[in-house]
C-alpha cells in the first residue's frame, strides 16, 4: 500500500528542508539499526525515477514548501484532515466492534477491532501523516501546534510511503 506523508522540519532554503525531511524518511523506513521500519521505502517528489510512486502515482507534488506559503498550508491540511479521518475511522470500529462482538470474537480479531486499537494506539506507522523533524508522528492538535511555534522557517516535505 501507498500514502502520502509530510514531515515539518526547520529550515533556511528549500534545499535543507529537503536534506532534513529526507533524514526523517529514512528513519521511518530504518536505515539505520537503531530506528525501526514502519514503512518500507519512500520517494521524495523531486525523485523522477520511478513509474510506481512519486509524481508517477500521485502527481505533481511540491517537493518542500514553507509552512506559511498557501501550498504549504494546503499540504499541511491534508495531512492534519487524513490523521483524523483514519483516527476517527479506528474509533469508530473500535466502538462498534466493543458493542456488537463478545470477547472471543474480538479475539480472533475477527473484524480487526484488535487491529483498530493498534491503529489507535500507533506513535508511527500508516495511521499517522505527520512527523516532526525527528520522525515522531504528530498524534494531536496540542502536539501540531507546538511544532508549528518554532522560531525558525517551518517546511513540509511530503513523501510517497510503501507499508
Amino acid at each position: 500500500m501507498h500514502q502520502v506523508i509530510y514531515a515539518l522540519v526547520e529550515a533556511s532554503t528549500t534545499d535543507e528542508a529537503l536534506a532534513v525531511g529526507r533524514s526523517v524518511f529514512d528513519r521511518l523506513v530504518g536505515t539505520s539499526p537503531e530506528y525501526g521500519a514502519v514503512f518500507d521505502y519512500y520517494v521524495t517528489f523531486d525523485d523522477d525515477s520511478t513509474n510506481v510512486a512519486g509524481k508517477a502515482r500521485w502527481g505533481e507534488l511540491p517537493i518542500a514548501e514553507p509552512i506559511d506559503s498557501d501550498s504549504g498550508q494546503e499540504l499541511l491540511q491534508r495531512g492534519w484532515e487524513a490523521t483524523k479521518q483514519e483516527f476517527k475511522r479506528n474509533l469508530e470500529r473500535v466502538r462498534e466492534g466493543i458493542q456488537d462482538l463478545n470477547t472471543k470474537e474480538i479475539m480472533r480479531d475477527e473484524e480487526l477491532i484488535r487491529h483498530a486499537c493498534y491503529n489507535l494506539g500507533a506513535y508511527r506507522g500508516p495511521s499517522l501523516f505527520l512527523y516532526d523533524e525527528y520522525g515522531s508522528a504528530i498524534r494531536h492538535r496540542d502536539q501540531l501546534d507546538r511544532v508549528l511555534e518554532s522560531d525558525g522557517q517551518m517546511w513540509i516535505i511530503p513523501a510517497d510511503v510503501h507499508y
